[in-house]
């Protein structure tokens, strides 16, 4: 007797060391608050507890109004997100350009204080101009002057070429207001009216900027004989020759 009683006893022990274990295991696996409350309300449903099901209702209802006050954060939260990449767009666009315009008005003063000091050495230009058209070299001693004359005339030009200054084109181009000041027309048969014949003072340029224009000669015309022209004129000339030679003609008869 006593050793059944230890048997069952024994047997006893087992099975609740079995289901503490099982209800350990079943501990350890870890749960959603709203897989819990999920499975509290269908349980409620089965046992039909009405207080538990409206106490459940309510929660669901309450964490439904959460996600959505959530959800209109996160909408929220995106537009001003939009607004403010927006918003960064615009200010590197107008950075980039307020500094193109900086770099454009810094080249366009430099540029305008190259001219104004360009334009006060022009001048200077004109003379050695005048000088190297009136020096007649005749002495070895001449010579030397005339020598050291063209080397520093010489380095002046390429200064100026080397800050960009460019004279102005002129003889055979066309007359252009924009570049050039007309001070004589004459008539041409070589050019035609608009062409620039003589150049008396150069003219030059900074870039797209004209410090001073070229002070020119114009054609006035006709220019060269067209091919027609000149057939027309050739044949009117034919006949002319030829009513001379029938006048001649009718007069010798009328004198014999």
């Amino acid at each position: 007797m006593p050793q059944t009683l230890d048997s069952s006893d024994g047997a006893v022990a087992v099975e609740d060391s079995t289901g503490d274990d099982e209800f350990s295991d079943a501990s350890e696996i870890p749960s959603s608050p709203l897989l819990v409350l999920l499975q509290s309300y269908k349980e409620a449903l089965v046992n039909n507890d009405e207080v538990k099901v409206a106490e459940l209702e309510s929660s669901l209802k309450s964490i439904d109004e959460e996600i959505a006050g959530l959800e209109g954060k996160i909408a929220s939260l995106s537009e001003e997100l939009s607004i403010e990449k927006d918003r960064k767009l615009r200010i590197g666009a107008d950075f980039d350009n307020y500094r193109k315009r900086t770099e454009r008005d810094r080249l366009s003063l430099v540029t305008n204080a190259q001219g104004e000091v360009v334009e006060s050495l022009l001048p200077v230009l004109d003379n050695f101009e005048r000088a190297k058209a009136q020096i007649k070299v005749e002495t070895e001693g001449e010579e030397k002057i005339n020598n050291s004359y063209q080397s520093i005339y010489k380095q002046f030009i390429e200064i100026l070429n080397s800050l960009g200054v460019e004279p102005v084109e002129t003889v055979g181009n066309p007359f252009d207001p924009m570049l050039h000041e007309a001070i004589m027309r004459e008539d041409s048969a070589e050019f035609e009216e608009g062409i620039i014949l003589q150049e008396f003072r150069k003219g030059f340029k900074l870039g797209d900027r004209l410090l001073r224009p070229s002070m020119v000669k114009v054609s006035a015309g006709p220019g060269p004989a067209k091919p027609e022209q000149a057939s027309q004129e050739e044949r009117v000339t034919n006949e002319i020759s030829e009513d001379s030679k029938e006048n001649d003609g009718s007069t010798e008869t009328e004198s014999a």
